[in-house]
């Protein structure tokens, strides 16, 4: 059974697919977060902590001209209404996670990687791992960590004091 977390992305995920569905079919009741009250009910007891799933949803609904401006460069290739949804939606949720750094990146990135391997194309996994890769340096994430990395050796590395 998938964690918590990563069950809370999957919902979040087929929350926003949903929402865009309907809002581009012209659906004027769309709202995310009756979307994401649905798609919880069946697993709320396995999930534990559902604003996990809201926080994600309504801050990807809230920042998408944002996120979608930002993620542009990143495939500039591929413009984002040529993206498959459920690309584009999981390379929202990664780059609102990287950006919202509650999460280490490392985990933000394989977590969305694991979500296009579950429901994106046979590429989607290797796409989305380039383009969140690629925003992780532009964000300066991989110098952070580094950073944090170095000084949690720097203590392990002091000696300790004797109780002599």
């Amino acid at each position: 059974m998938a964690s918590n977390r990563h069950l809370g992305r999957i919902i979040a995920l087929q929350s926003l697919y949903e929402y865009e569905f309907r809002a581009k079919a012209g659906d004027a009741t769309a709202e995310i977060e009756s979307i994401i009250a649905k798609n919880i009910e069946p697993y709320s007891k396995a999930l534990g902590d559902t604003e996990f799933v809201f926080s994600i949803g309504r801050g990807v609904v809230k920042n998408q001209d944002k996120l979608d401006r930002e993620l542009q460069p990143l495939a500039p290739e591929w413009p984002l209404d040529t993206i498959a949804a459920i690309d584009r939606n999981i390379l929202r949720i990664g780059l609102y996670e990287l950006e919202t750094r509650v999460v280490p990146p490392k985990v933000v990135i394989n977590e969305a990687v694991e979500l296009a391997k579950a429901f994106g194309s046979d590429n989607s996994s290797k796409f989305i791992n380039g383009v969140l890769g690629t925003a992780y340096k532009q964000l300066g994430l991989n110098n952070e960590e580094k950073e944090h990395e170095g000084s949690e050796s720097q203590v392990e590395s002091r000696p300790v004091a004797s109780d002599k």
